[in-house]
């Protein structure tokens, strides 16, 4: 009895900020007060502030780009550390592990330290602002978890199953798509999951590596409405904007939480 009064006073402080964030985007824009931010407010106006957000910030632009970035980057990273993964632990790659080092030791680094020769190679290489550019580098970011975590899940596959299959004429690459991949559908899903969610809440590469409205990501887009010194945007708007932003994310996290808690353990995430 105890022990669950105790989990519920935690969960109740770890839903208060949310509990914040939902009064305080549904008030009207003109009527925020920062002494009643506890106390819901009569006028439900969530969806006049998403509107008002919507319309200032151009978001249906960035939410594309978001949207595109966020699915077609962890795919090709997954299938990248996927392919690593299999090369390494099956193919018994000469000087594996320390392959594995060099493709993983680059998470060892803050991303502030990336920022700089990102953005100056970009520029040398028309990539700045562009999507094709932002595709790339959220790829890049999403091959060392991916490597990390399908490793871990092809070392333990038995590798009689690869003996089979190379004695029935299969192909190195058949084996791959057709054997192991399905095996691992678990594990891809719980890293693409990860990666889906770093990249949609991105923003420091997203400041430093797009300009433009087309371009840039949703959350870059929200920072110049988040401040009302700066642009002139009521905190009730921005908070509507932010909270349904966030949806997808918490929308994929609730519609697959038993694959992705499977595939973390799997992964040896867990």
């Amino acid at each position: 009895m105890i022990r669950r009064a105790f989990l519920v006073v935690l969960g109740l402080i770890w839903l208060g900020p949310t509990y914040l964030l939902l009064v305080n985007a549904s008030r009207p824009p003109d009527s925020y007060d920062s002494s009643r931010a506890w106390i819901p407010s009569p006028d439900m106006a969530l969806f006049t502030n998403f509107a008002q957000a919507w319309e200032s910030a151009n978001l249906q632009e960035s939410l594309a780009s978001t949207a595109l970035y966020s699915v077609v980057s962890p795919a090709l990273g997954v299938l990248i550390g996927a392919m690593a993964g299999y090369t390494i632990v099956v193919l018994r790659l000469r000087y594996g592990f320390w392959w594995f080092m060099l493709l993983f030791g680059g998470t060892i680094f803050p991303s502030q330290m990336l920022l700089v020769p990102l953005f100056v190679g970009f520029s040398d290489a028309g990539l700045y602002d562009s999507r094709v550019g932002m595709i790339l580098v959220y790829t890049a970011i999403s091959v060392p978890l991916s490597a990390f975590v399908l490793r871990n899940f092809f070392t333990g596959v038995a590798f009689s199953i690869f003996e089979a299959a190379r004695m029935d004429g299969a192909s190195t690459f058949r084996i791959f798509w057709r054997v192991y991949l399905p095996l691992a559908t678990s594990a891809l899903a719980a890293v693409f999951i990860l990666n889906f969610t770093f990249i949609w809440n991105d923003l420091l590469f997203g400041l430093t590596l797009t300009q433009t409205a087309e371009v840039r990501p949703v959350m870059t887009a929200l920072a110049g409405l988040v401040t009302d010194v700066y642009a002139g945007t009521p905190v009730p708007v921005g908070l509507a904007a932010g909270l349904v932003v966030s949806l997808p994310t918490v929308v994929l996290f609730v519609a697959t939480q038993r694959m992705f808690a499977r595939g973390l353990a799997l992964g040896g995430l867990s």
